[in-house]
């Protein structure tokens, strides 16, 4: 198998957060680049929503363990509702606290434009529309939703300065742009609508008792009835295609199509494979395509199974893993 490619290095550039900077940062995005920026909140490692590769590429630059669904970011609330369903609280919230650092949890919209990637191939999206000139110029000048975790390495405390950024990712990132200190310093604050009720999956920079102001009691996930999961994706069920998947297989069967890293194994009649040269960030930007795509085109072809290569036990190979464990999942454990 071949061995996977470690990440080429960047120049990392500093923007003005002028008109030239901001432009130039749009650009990089629009290009598939990353660019931090920042917010009211902290400072946000930015990629093109759509672009799965460029999700791909934030998880690699932060070394996150784990595809977490990644907040969407939006220059008001008419793009941001394009991409998901909006209810009658979701928009009362948003007329009190947008642009503001707080997020929705919504279910997706039929044709919405966002990455499975970046929304961790759930069935819901992160929303938010950020305050602040520069960044909302920016957003818009991308035109596109952009997914922004915190720009620090995974673990790390998260960045308000661009200097934090610079310490903790040059070299990893093409460019921050550089708007001065963030305002509010923590991050928003998450609620969840897609349930019955509304959930609080992260307090941040929109107090409790401001958010009950408007929409009344909010549930914990530790303390609902249902044991709700405390962050999206922790339910095994989430990346479970129809057929079942057969994990680190080194052989495959008549009756299997296959899903392959780096060297494919033979005898496989349906293929897809993640990285042909072993790359774990373009592995982890096929992958949710690729299990979609064996899943359908295998029963198509009255195939029962889906056999996945081994994949490294490192990087972005951890999160891959992760993913496939959750979609061996016996049905009768969903």
């Amino acid at each position: 198998m071949t061995s996977p490619r470690p990440p080429s290095p960047r120049t990392t550039e500093r923007l003005l957060a002028d008109d030239a900077g901001i432009a130039r940062a749009a650009n990089l995005l629009r290009a598939g680049g990353l660019v931090a920026f920042g917010t009211e909140t902290v400072y946000g490692l930015g990629a093109d929503a759509t672009n799965d590769t460029a999700v791909a590429g934030v998880f690699s630059a932060k070394g996150r363990p784990q595809f977490n669904p990644l907040i969407s970011h939006f220059p008001d609330t008419d793009a941001a509702f394009a991409q998901v369903q909006a209810t009658a609280l979701a928009r009362q919230l948003a007329d009190a606290f947008w642009p503001g650092p707080l997020t929705l949890v919504l279910p997706r919209a039929p044709g919405s434009t966002v990455s499975d990637l970046a929304a961790a191939g759930l069935p819901t999206l992160a929303i938010r529309v950020p305050a602040g000139p520069v960044t909302r110029s920016l957003l818009a000048r991308v035109g596109r939703p952009v997914a922004a975790p915190s720009a620090n390495p995974s673990g790390k405390v998260s960045p308000s300065e661009a200097d934090h950024v610079l310490a903790g990712l040059a070299g990893r990132i093409d460019a921050v742009l550089d708007s001065g200190p963030c305002a509010v310093g923590v991050e928003s604050t998450v609620v969840d609508l897609s349930r019955d009720v509304p959930v609080l999956l992260r307090p941040g920079g929109v107090s409790l008792e401001r958010l009950r102001a408007v929409c009344g009691p909010l549930a914990h996930p530790d303390d609902h009835v249902h044991k709700l999961p405390t962050a999206p994706g922790q339910l095994a069920s989430h990346y479970a295609p129809d057929l079942p998947v057969r994990l680190d297989a080194h052989a495959v069967h008549p009756h299997e199509a296959l899903l392959a890293f780096g060297d494919e194994l033979s005898g496989a009649g349906l293929v897809w494979n993640l990285s042909p040269e072993g790359s774990l960030d373009e592995a982890a930007a096929r992958l949710f395509a690729g299990l979609r795509f064996l899943d359908s085109e295998g029963r198509r072809r009255g195939l029962t199974a889906i056999a996945a290569q081994p994949i490294p036990r490192h990087g972005l190979g951890l999160a891959i893993r992760d993913r496939l464990r959750r979609a061996a999942t016996p049905a009768s454990t969903r």
